[in-house]
């Protein structure tokens, strides 16, 4: 039997796979009794790579099309293999190794000037991309499903009157976004709750956007958009809201990050923070392919990692929330839609990049609904008093603020008709 059949029949404990390797007769692995698939490798050096590093190996040799899933999708294959080691049923990480974790994370480092290469290299990519599979604020985080069944513009929105319900807003206060991506989080909250916000950002392309928006809208004067690293701002405020950035920060800079929070943060202000994290006790490091291809530097924290930090920055956690399914169902709206558009995506860029976004976010709902991934809502205060003693005021805002911005907010459609002329071709960046 090969190794790379060994593997296979190690890691399902239920379904099947057929392998079709160059020269060799299709053999079955696998226990059965559920799923099955056929997946073709046209490479001899890809089971190696698989064994090497069976994520990175895998999404490479997707990527380049050496490993092909004859009769479903990478997601079902994802699906399949998770589907056997789901996390609820794993096994409790073993303290011996807690340290040597700890001190891989420890070393990554993200100062200023990497943290502003590694944004661009995944946001600053054409705008194009994002506006074929994001809702039309595009809101690239994970969105809040009040029913499961409802559509990725509708989660979107109650996400943000999620969040800036628990900011616990007053009209006139000043509000700071670190990370404001394309600014919609930003002018949300100045329309439902008449603040003004400084959204900051490392994206050029972002940035742009956003300006662009907030001078459309006529609220220059009140939502104003900075490229700069959170570091280097210096005046303080009222609220502080960050949603999707924190995942960026870096194990190592958590405790410079959140005394920085506190710094900013006037005595009686509020900040919520949103960012995906892990359930349980962080891995060493980051996934190979998403480390390699997508998001250069990140590490996803644990809810220990991150009150561990905000503790020393004497910065008290008033309101936590895990959520558990919403970044699956924000995932597969996603991968749903850049499967439609397959042909306008290859067209902006290659083959090749689309099935490294499509690994991308199969393996992303797979984490998310059968791994170790979530999202972590925070709320934090620097006074116990600060926000009211009951959290029923967050449940009456939010209703409101949904009042307001569907009352506020035009009908809008997007056109993704099918033979529209191709966009301009754009190579694969420099992924490496």
């Amino acid at each position: 039997m090969s190794l790379i059949g060994r593997l296979i029949d190690k890691l399902l404990t239920t379904g099947s796979i057929t392998l079709l390797m160059p020269g060799k007769p299709p053999r079955t692995h696998g226990r059965g009794g559920g799923r099955h698939l056929t997946v073709r490798i046209t490479d001899r050096k890809v089971p190696f790579g698989i064994l090497k590093s069976p994520s990175l190996g895998v999404g490479e040799a997707y990527m380049d099309g050496r490993l092909i899933i004859e009769d479903g999708t990478i997601l079902d294959l994802l699906e399949m293999v998770q589907d056997s080691n789901r996390f609820e049923d794993g096994e409790t990480p073993k303290a011996l190794t807690r340290g040597t974790k700890r001190l891989l994370r420890k070393l990554r480092r993200n100062n200023p000037t990497r943290a502003r290469r590694n944004v661009a290299h995944h946001y600053d990519l054409s705008d194009e991309l994002y506006e074929l599979f994001l809702d039309e604020d595009k809101q690239y985080s994970c969105a809040y499903f009040t029913d499961p069944a409802n559509s990725l513009e509708q989660a979107q929105a109650d996400k943000k009157a999620h969040i800036a319900a628990k900011l616990y807003l007053k009209p006139g206060q000043r509000v700071l976004d670190i990370g404001c991506g394309w600014g919609g989080m930003a002018l949300y909250l100045h329309k439902v709750a008449g603040v003004d916000v400084l959204g900051i950002t490392l994206s050029e392309n972002q940035l742009k956007i956003a300006r662009e928006r907030a001078a459309a809208a006529g609220v220059s004067d009140h939502v104003k958009f900075e490229l700069i690293d959170y570091r280097l701002v210096r005046e303080p405020f009222d609220r502080i809201v960050s949603v999707g950035m924190f995942e960026h920060v870096g194990a190592r800079h958590y405790d410079e990050f959140f005394a920085k929070c506190r710094e900013l943060l006037k005595p009686d202000g509020v900040m919520l923070l949103h960012t995906i994290g892990v359930l349980g006790e962080p891995a060493g490091g980051p996934d190979p392919f998403t480390d390699k291809y997508i998001f250069p530097g990140y590490h996803l924290p644990s809810l220990s990692e991150m009150l561990d930090a905000s503790e020393k920055a004497r910065l008290i956690a008033s309101d936590v929330e895990t959520l558990r399914l919403h970044y699956g169902y924000t995932l597969r709206h996603w991968l749903e839609r850049v499967t439609k558009v397959r042909a306008e995506i290859e067209a902006l860029y290659d083959a090749r990049f689309f099935r490294m976004w499509e690994f991308y976010l199969a393996g992303g709902i797979v984490m998310f609904e059968s791994g170790a991934g979530c999202n972590y809502q925070v709320q934090y205060v620097r006074d116990r008093r600060a926000v009211p003693i009951t959290r029923d005021y967050m449940v009456e805002t939010e209703r409101r603020y949904r009042e307001i911005a569907a009352a506020e907010t035009p009908a809008r459609t997007k056109s993704r008709a099918a033979g529209t002329a191709p966009r301009k071709s754009r190579k694969l960046p420099d992924l490496v």
